[in-house]
């Protein structure tokens, strides 16, 4: 047991350098520990690094560390040492597949602890001694053991390779220099090492010099995902807020509304069952009275009769039936219209902020800007008189009109015929379906209103290169991605985009306004109602589309195959400026 201690004590007290008890020892700034002379002759090699380094964890140090005599270590060695402290034995250094072999050993090889540049033989440290006191020897170039000492040798010549040719990039022997190598540009392998040793020197700085640079730039990148982090964090938080403040008063305002209509509830009950109660008393009021003449007209008595008719008093006046105001299931629907209105509005604004979510950050700010003002144009349904400030004039184009569509004199009305129009060209006219487009290019803000009877109609928007002579359903306003159309019929509206058909229930009107906003990819269609003879004009959405618009647009119709139908793009005026007449007339 004790020769175990002793045997571990060896190895923690032993140079890793010449695997030797410890002489001399010192700590170099890592912590670990080395002979003064083993350190020394190691550092000496690395001294055209310019920076020296441990050799168990590579750790560097610039500049060199002054080595002093660690005493108390020194001291403990000693004092081991005459406790019985031994030499770590020999089979603890033999070379392992993976290590260098002395080559000078015979059977089992040591571990080499140096190689040799001038010998191209690795020694062991028992083997290397006399390179560190024979004075040819010691000028001998030691470097940590290498298994590529042969890659040195010539193989033509078998003689170290010290020369480097410049001509053939190659390192070469004395001998290579007076024949195949004769006339080269060549120098000692040493000078060439010099040279790019400079340029290593300065290919390293570069490195550094980028490494510092991108390091700088993580931190950067990494300072940008924080204040990402924390703006997003901090927008949940808000948003949280504000549709918690959102549910609350939408709770409110439905428990407002439903206290309004229970109220009205009782009231309307009240009403009905007071009138109810007085037409009762009104009912038993009038049988009595019927019974006395019934008793009257059955009296046989002539004079009794004549006698007793002046008596009968007169009927009461009667509740009247126009007083009866019956609205079946009717009662509240305004207020249903009205809250479901309000959820479209809510949809629409939802629907428009979770879009906006999905944008890359550097189109957040310009997104917001237009979902806020789409938001407000949705909570604050505008008046057509606001609308008509982005009106101007249009017209259709006839050079596009099928042959069976009939253009009124100012190019603003559309019919649907039977009869061949015979147009002078077909460049540009749509061939297949019957549709027409507008002459003028929308872009910007732009307000029209399209009024139309008959059949049924498209009002749409689509590129100029829609396609025009195709018999498919791609070529239709609204069947493809260069168009947007509304269908309007008698029975309801239709939005189509592409591969999107939206139906849309409600009232239809005869008249429809569409608003594009072509830089914020706005498209909305309304119903236009001219309410009462005060000129008051009301305005519900019908549908708002947002979309990515990157050309400009016309204005588009489409009718249907029914003789008669008709579109005409109204020409707008203010309300002002329409007379009392007119208005009755229309």
């Amino acid at each position: 047991m004790a020769e175990q201690g002793y045997q571990m004590d060896s190895v923690k007290f032993s140079c890793s350098i010449c695997f030797d008890i410890l002489k001399t020892p010192v700590t170099i700034p890592c912590g670990h520990n080395y002979c003064m002379n083993c350190i020394g002759n190691f550092w000496d090699d690395e001294d055209r690094k310019q920076s020296h380094s441990c050799p168990q964890c590579t750790q560097t140090f610039t500049p060199r560390p002054v080595l002093m005599k660690n005493t108390m270590l020194a001291e403990l060695v000693e004092d081991l040492k005459k406790t019985g402290l031994q030499a770590a034995p020999a089979d603890l250094c033999y070379a392992e597949p993976e290590d260098v072999a002395c080559d000078i050993c015979t059977g089992r090889k040591m571990k080499a602890a140096k190689s040799c540049l001038f010998c191209l033989v690795s020694y062991c440290e028992e083997h290397l001694q006399p390179h560190y006191y024979v004075p040819g020897l010691k000028k001998h170039k030691l470097v940590n053991p290498s298994k590529n000492l042969h890659e040195n040798i010539c193989s033509r010549h078998y003689q170290v390779m010290k020369i480097f040719c410049r001509t053939d990039q190659q390192c070469i022997c004395y001998l290579c220099t007076m024949d195949e190598h004769k006339g080269h540009e060549t120098v000692p392998a040493a000078a060439e090492r010099a040279e790019k040793q400079k340029e290593l020197q300065v290919r390293r700085q570069q490195i550094q010099q980028r490494i510092q640079d991108q390091e700088k730039d993580v931190k950067l990148l990494q300072q940008e995902v924080e204040a990402i982090n924390v703006s997003a964090d901090k927008t949940v938080e808000d948003n949280e807020k504000i549709f918690n403040e959102l549910i609350r008063l939408i709770q409110k305002r439905s428990s407002d509304v439903k206290q309004q209509i229970r109220s009205q509830q009782e009231t309307e009950v009240s009403r009905v069952k007071e009138l109810q109660e007085k037409l009762e008393q009104e009912i038993t009021e009038l049988k009595r009275k019927d019974a006395e003449l019934k008793q009257l007209s059955d009296t046989e008595d002539h004079s009794q009769f004549l006698l007793n008719y002046p008596s009968l008093s007169a009927l009461s006046e009667s509740t009247h039936s126009s007083s009866i105001n019956i609205r079946p299931l009717r009662y509240f629907e305004d207020v249903t219209a009205a809250v479901s209105e309000l959820r479209v509005i809510i949809q629409d604004v939802l629907k428009q902020e979770q879009t906006n979510a999905s944008l890359p950050v550097t189109k957040v700010d310009a997104a917001m800007k237009v979902g806020l003002a789409d938001a407000l144009l949705l909570k604050q349904e505008p008046t057509r008189e606001k609308f008509l400030k982005y009106s101007g004039k249009l017209t259709l184009d006839p050079d596009t009109a099928h042959k069976y569509l009939k253009l009124s004199k100012g190019n603003r009305k559309v019919t649907m015929t039977n009869k061949d129009q015979e147009y002078w060209h077909d460049g540009d006219r749509f061939t297949r379906r019957r549709q027409v487009l507008s002459r003028s290019r929308l872009t910007g803000r732009f307000y029209w209103e399209v009024e139309w009877s008959g059949g049924s109609v498209k009002i749409a928007v689509a590129y100029r290169d829609t396609d025009r002579k195709e018999y498919t359903e791609d070529s239709t306003f609204g069947m493809n991605e260069k168009s947007w159309a509304l269908g309007c019929s008698r029975t309801g509206y239709t939005f189509y985009s592409d591969e999107v058909e939206i139906s849309i229930p409600g009232p239809v009107s005869s008249r429809v306004g569409v608003y594009l906003d072509h830089s914020a990819g706005i498209l909305s269609f309304y119903r236009v109602f001219l309410a009462d003879r005060f000129f008051q004009e009301v305005l519900t959405l019908i549908h708002r589309e947002k979309a990515v618009f990157t050309e400009p647009l016309h204005a588009g119709i489409w009718l249907s195959r029914s003789t008669g139908t008709t579109a005409e793009i109204i020409k707008l005026r203010k309300v002002s400026e329409i007379s009392e007449g007119e208005w009755l007339s229309s």
